[in-house]
């Protein structure tokens, strides 16, 4: 996905103060036979003013378990979760059952487009709806168990699970004691040592590998978010991705990628808890997600999205990332951070969001300056 102008400011939608949110379907008796314990990121594809846009938020914390779900009813039925939220949109988790294993046999999205506060400016005003099938699957009498994220990809609405614990057909109300483990947890890492000094290199891993020149540090980049009071971010900081890869010979690739601060686009939106920092730089996208503590008046990185397109020798070129249970760049409102060293940002184990000579505020700026020298926050690697 390229740039993303519409980017979601309203934080009662975002569950940013919550890594994951937990659901229950109960029968008639009362008797729970659906837990599912998520977080859910979606991004969608609509039309603002004949213009392509992308509107990104996560299902919120105050989601409703609707009355559609249900426990199913034998043969006749089966298990169903719909959760509800916001001005009529919903997700719906369709159970099935087959031998010893049950699954998500269909995953069902509607969202409203007339809903201005996801869809700011949307030309279209209906309800639409987008469904596919899964592969989240697990033995029955165990829990479905996957800290990764989980992408499913529907035509112009892309979904990621992360955090997720599930499990459907309980039989005493709780989750099991045995889990089953998506594929994702389960994928080994292999270290990879970059060769060339360049801003973007892709090659083998060796078993042992002698040591190399390390790449250049990024430019230093000037960047900032206006809100309805004024510059609500304002970031200093060299910016780099790093990507591994599995190629299509098998092999492993690393791609590193340094932002180019002239060739940097940037744009966002910020509210009273929440702020987003979008900057795209060619085929390649990095969101920044803070959020405020309101009763300590800190703020810090709860979230960071990574897309890009990896080079052709990659064995699926497109690349999306996400990890919204973070808790960096810490500091005080009316404070700035600032870190001289390089800090690395772990989006997933493939992902790397490397970050030098930071200094950022969120919220509370004066005019298009950081806060006095001696309000600076100093953390991070020495």
């Amino acid at each position: 996905m390229a740039g993303a102008r519409g980017l979601l400011a309203a934080a009662a939608l975002l569950g940013f103060l919550q890594a994951s949110s937990s659901f229950e379907v109960k029968d008639s008796s009362g008797k729970v036979c659906i837990i599912a314990d998520l977080t859910v990121a979606f991004s969608v594809e609509y039309k603002s003013n004949g213009q392509k846009e992308f509107a990104h938020f996560f299902l919120p914390q105050n989601a409703t378990v609707e009355s559609q779900s249900s426990c199913g009813n034998g043969n006749k039925s089966h298990p169903i979760l719909v959760l509800g939220f916001g001005a009529g949109h919903s997700l719906s988790l369709n159970f099935s059952e087959h031998a010893d294993n049950y699954q998500v046999e269909e995953l069902v999205f509607h969202y409203n487009l007339s809903d201005a506060t996801l869809f700011h400016n949307s030309t279209a005003g209906e309800v639409k709806k987008v469904s596919h099938k899964t592969t989240i699957q697990a033995h029955m009498g165990t829990k479905y168990r996957c800290i990764n994220a989980k992408h499913v990809n529907m035509k112009s609405v892309n979904i990621t699970f992360s955090n997720v614990t599930l499990e459907a057909y309980l039989t005493n109300g709780t989750f099991s004691t045995n889990k089953t483990e998506c594929a994702e947890d389960m994928v080994s890492t292999t270290a990879i040592v970059p060769t060339t000094p360049k801003q973007t290199t892709s090659q083998v891993p060796t078993t042992s590998p002698a040591p190399t020149a390390s790449p250049p540090n990024p430019a230093v980049g000037k960047y900032n978010v206006t809100g309805p009071n004024g510059t609500c971010v304002l970031a200093y900081m060299g910016l780099q991705l790093n990507i591994t890869y599995q190629k299509k010979d098998q092999k492993m690739g690393l791609d590193l990628l340094n932002f180019i601060p002239q060739n940097t686009t940037s744009s966002g939106r910020c509210d009273n808890t929440s702020a987003f920092l979008n900057l795209t730089f060619e085929k390649t996208r990095v969101i920044f997600y803070f959020v405020l503590n309101a009763s300590t008046e800190k703020y810090f990185l709860q979230g960071v999205n990574v897309s890009t397109t990896l080079p052709s020798e990659a064995k699926d070129p497109k690349f999306e990332a996400w990890n919204n249970s973070m808790s960096e760049l810490r500091a005080t409102v009316g404070n700035s951070y600032k870190c001289s060293a390089e800090e690395n940002l772990q989006v997933t184990d493939k992902a790397l969001v490397n970050v030098f000579n930071v200094q950022i505020q969120v919220f509370k700026i004066d005019g298009d300056k950081f806060g006095a020298g001696k309000r600076f926050i100093f953390w991070g690697r020495t």
